[in-house]
């Protein structure tokens, strides 16, 4: 696979997935663990989640800014990694929970956050920069595509993997204290602690009986007060150990990183060089009009505008899709007793977009090269207005199986037996997943290609960098899932984003022609 490629490329791959990997770790866990550690509710979690996910984008504009200004890809690099590291550090320090001042130690994990976020905008870009100039080598310029689909494929890699140790570590710190896994308890625990005799007599009876169920021991819950506290701290210890997992990813990723330096192209000879020598095509390209150049920008944003509403939609994955799985899906069909933990837990649907993405993908090169041979192959404006479509009937399937679910508010008045009940099976989600992993194929990449294509010039940097500003923006947004979910109906959750991808998608169709022409 990589015999034909640059040296540098499985190194840099694989630094890559090592820091993927430390990153999907938490991206697994952190809404779950921000609501189980703090108490915080679906919707207030979301404005942290929404502004983290939203400062990852942006930063990697300012990441790519230093390195540009500083002439200095390499270090950039290095410094994104450590900074990295040291923000999971941050947040994996084990705190007690409950905590004993929830403003100093909401506002340490939020800090951790940010550091992650400008460490990972000092690596992202930077590193896809260094890949891209090693298929600048007229020997490898041939194989620049498959290049990056080997790059992109380790991501996806190192994606499916982190999930599971995320859960295996958290399950293992409750077994070593004689707890077993329920999704369902961290809510209550919080609830007893805020209304102590005052929380509603079914939620108590719901948080009693699943404290019993949880104890290995076969001990009886006597205090409920030392159990909710005991509980909630060993709960949130595991996920804090599980951050430390991707401190040990992070640190691999770096020493990969560090030992394969010096096989890495280097962006800033490569300006310098430009600088000194301008190819009369460029000379041309730049001459383009005024009124063409318009034309491309215009539908540049065009573009950027609609795929708001996709990264609005695809990145509930972390938000309220994990959420319904923690209070709809039947997660007791999912359990792999590995004899010192077990693999189960809402978060293991995160690992299920990575492996689509890795299987589907041949798949659907395979698709398009074959319609690209009869003379059929769909345009790329129009294979994105596809992709929104399909974005769309992924939440229509969801709707449908979701129209008999009472709301979120109404599972505190019901009973545990009551509550299993309706509980949907993990096959709803798996399908799901398919289904936007499909949509984000025609899209994510797609989208990229389109805007390289279509740019000016002498503009190319900026306008990739108004991709990242689009999906930082879509990004930003994610909070509305969080409010959907807990004030209406969970089927007309769903009804919002088949309308919002739905609409892009008629929008984008109704472009198509125009940006056919501007791209061609």
């Amino acid at each position: 696979m990589f015999k034909k490629h640059p040296k540098g490329l499985i190194a840099a791959a694989l630094a890559n997935m090592g820091e993927r990997f430390g990153f999907y770790i938490m991206m697994a866990i952190l809404t779950l663990f921000i609501s189980a550690k703090f108490g915080l509710s679906e919707t207030t979690t979301g404005y942290i989640y929404s502004a983290f996910y939203a400062s990852i984008y942006i930063l990697a504009l300012v990441g790519g800014v230093i390195a540009d200004k500083t002439k200095n890809f390499k270090g950039t690099i290095l410094a994104g990694l450590i900074m990295m590291a040291v923000g999971y550090l941050i947040i994996a320090i084990p705190t007690p929970t409950p905590v004993p001042s929830l403003g100093l130690y909401l506002a340490l994990t939020c800090f951790g956050l940010l550091v992650i976020a400008f460490g990972n905008g000092l690596f992202k870009g930077n590193l896809q920069a260094l890949v891209g100039q090693m298929y600048d080598n007229p020997k490898y310029s041939s194989l620049r595509d498959s290049g990056f689909q080997i790059f992109y494929m380790f991501i996806n890699i190192g994606g499916f993997f982190a999930p599971w140790i995320a859960i295996g570590v958290r399950n293992w710190w409750l077994k070593v204290n004689h707890f077993d896994y329920d999704a369902s308890l961290p809510e209550l625990c919080h609830q007893y602690l805020e209304q102590g005799s005052s929380m509603p007599a079914q939620a108590m009876d719901n948080l009693s009986t699943l404290a019993n169920n949880v104890c290995l021991d076969g001990t009886q819950v006597t205090d409920m007060n030392v159990f909710v506290n005991s509980y909630l701290d060993v709960f949130n210890r595991g996920f804090q150990y599980a951050f430390m997992a991707a401190i040990v990813a992070m640190l691999i990723s770096l020493v990969i990183y560090v030992v394969n330096k010096n096989r890495f192209p280097d962006p800033a000879k490569k300006e310098n060089s430009n600088a000194n020598t301008v190819s009369a095509v460029s000379r041309e390209d730049i001459k383009m009009s005024a009124t063409e150049i318009k034309q491309r920008i215009y539908a540049l944003f065009a573009v950027f505008g609609v795929v708001i509403f996709f990264w609005l939609s695809f990145h509930q994955n972390g938000y309220s899709l994990t959420y319904f799985a923690r209070d709809y899906v039947d997660l007791s069909v999912i359990n792999i007793d590995l004899g010192f933990t077990q693999i189960k837990g809402a978060e293991i649907f995160q690992c299920v977009n990575p492996f689509f993405v890795v299987a589907l993908t041949p798949l659907i090169m395979w698709f398009f090269g074959m319609l690209k041979a009869k003379g059929k192959e769909p345009s790329t404006p129009m294979k994105i207005a596809i992709g929104m479509g399909i974005a769309a009937l992924a939440y229509v399937f969801l709707m449908v199986f979701s129209l008999t679910l009472p709301a979120k508010d109404a599972l505190s008045s019901m009973t545990t037996a009551e509550i299993d009940a309706i509980r949907v099976t993990p096959w709803i989600m798996i399908g799901l997943y398919f289904i936007l992993t499909v949509a984000e194929l025609f899209i994510s990449p797609l989208g990229l290609s389109f805007v390289s294509k279509v740019a000016p010039p002498h503009l190319q940097g900026l306008m990739q960098g108004c991709w990242l500003a689009a999906t930082a923006v879509g990004n930003s947004l994610l909070f509305i899932g969080g409010i959907l979910y807990t004030t209406v109906p969970i089927w007309a959750c769903w009804l919002v984003f088949v309308g919002a991808t739905a609409a892009s998608m008629i929008v984008m169709l109704s472009m198509v022609k125009w940006l056919e022409r501007v791209a061609n």
